[in-house]
């Protein structure tokens, strides 16, 4: 377990838990924001939650002391663990859009999905428990939850999923921005996309990447890798992920058949990449299929 202060642009208070998602170091973001009402924000996928509570340890900040658990939106990659979270803390409010509420209460359904989607990965996760209904706390777009300096703006980001929402800290003038703006690599050139069936959405990615534009936030908190100043990172995704349906949509015209389609993304990948190369073809079929899902749809 590796937690370290998020200082991007001047962040305060704020740590990020590297939990290792997929076994690959920086992939798994998860904060730990240290106000009056400290909360945590998105969760791995359950595999690691104890690292959570390692970290927590290692701040001082003992369990019952938190009063948030905020997952960003329901993919269990982001919010996996927090059945166990909201165990070990007993007294934390779990904040989630209105949405996904459902799938924290009774995660049969988003479980079973994720095994379908993610194939052999699903090593890689826990089967997520189910959180109290009393425990939940249903969010809205335009709600905020308080912190005490801090607090979580609630914008409604639905293009990567209908249940994803971004959190914006006004103090700290930074956005969680779950996976609405691509997936920023350290030491890599250029964001990625992330597109994965069924909720994947490009005009609603388009329509959330200019909300986030209007924020104008200084710090971008991101659910994979961490933080980052913001530097016209929001643009390049515009162009990345509409330039990613366009290919998608091409080699389909092209080979005409969709398994050949995934099979030809999926041997695309670059084998020296910060994830494992069963990880990255993965999730190349994965971000192909919610493509090609998107374009049945449009059709």
């Amino acid at each position: 377990m590796e937690i370290y202060e998020a200082t991007s642009e001047g962040t305060t208070d704020l740590y990020c838990v590297d939990i290792e998602l997929y076994g690959s170091p920086q992939y798994g973001a998860v904060y730990i924001l240290d106000d009056d009402r400290p909360a945590i924000i998105d969760s791995g996928t359950g595999r690691n939650y104890e690292w959570i509570l390692d970290a927590l340890d290692e701040l001082g900040i003992e369990p019952a002391e938190i009063e948030v658990l905020a997952p960003t939106h329901v993919h269990l990659d982001h919010a996996g663990g927090v059945g166990y979270l909201a165990e070990a803390c007993p007294n934390a409010d779990v904040c989630v859009y209105e949405s996904g509420a459902q799938f924290l209460v009774d995660p049969a359904q988003i479980w079973a999905g994720t095994k379908d989607v993610v194939g052999d990965r699903i090593e890689y996760y826990a089967k997520p428990q189910p959180v109290p209904e009393e425990r939940i706390v249903e969010l809205a777009d335009g709600d905020t939850v308080e912190l005490g300096d801090h607090a979580l703006d609630v914008h409604y980001a639905p293009g990567h999923a209908f249940h994803q929402t971004v959190f914006y800290d006004p103090e700290n003038d930074g956005v969680f921005t779950a996976d609405a703006a691509g997936i920023n690599v350290p030491n890599r050139p250029g964001v990625h996309e992330t597109s994965p069936p069924p909720g994947f959405d490009l005009e609603g990615c388009l329509a959330d990447v200019e909300m986030l534009e209007e924020l104008d936030p200084k710090a971008l908190y991101y659910g994979h890798f961490g933080d980052s100043e913001t530097d016209g990172l929001l643009d390049e995704y515009r162009t990345v992920i509409t330039e990613w349906v366009e290919r998608v949509e091409a080699k389909r015209a092209e080979l005409g058949d969709d398994e050949a389609v995934l099979e030809h993304f999926a041997n695309q990948v670059d084998t020296d990449s910060p994830w494992t190369t069963q990880h990255a073809r993965g999730e190349a079929r994965m971000n192909t299929r919610g493509v090609l899902h998107y374009l049945d749809n449009r059709e």
